[in-house]
């Protein structure tokens, strides 16, 4: 059960990440930051909820991750495709000037 809530807490995490990282210039400083800022969360998280390191947990906790930052870079796209304005480098700040 614990692998589950850690699993879903990576992959809301990235979200926002991901979101920033699609605003960036590639491999630029905001960019190489949006990727690695979440790992010492990710980190603590496993520490904090008794899964540990077993090996078993990494592909898993990886897949997240990756699912994370490309749906964030999805979500920026498709709301840069659709014309929604003023897009920033900030998910939750572009869905709360929306509403």
């Amino acid at each position: 059960m614990n692998l589950i809530l850690v699993t879903i807490f990576v992959f809301i995490f990235n979200l926002p990440f991901g979101y920033w990282r699609a605003n960036v210039k590639k491999f630029s400083l905001q960019w190489i930051l949006a990727i690695h800022l979440p790992v010492p969360f990710i980190i603590a998280a496993r520490i904090y909820s008794n899964i540990g390191f077993e090996l078993y947990t990494y592909p898993i906790l990886v897949g997240s991750f990756f699912l994370g930052q490309l749906l964030g870079k999805y979500l920026y796209l498709r709301r840069k495709k659709l014309g929604q304005s003023p897009l920033t480098s900030c998910l939750v700040m572009d869905i709360v000037r929306e509403n």
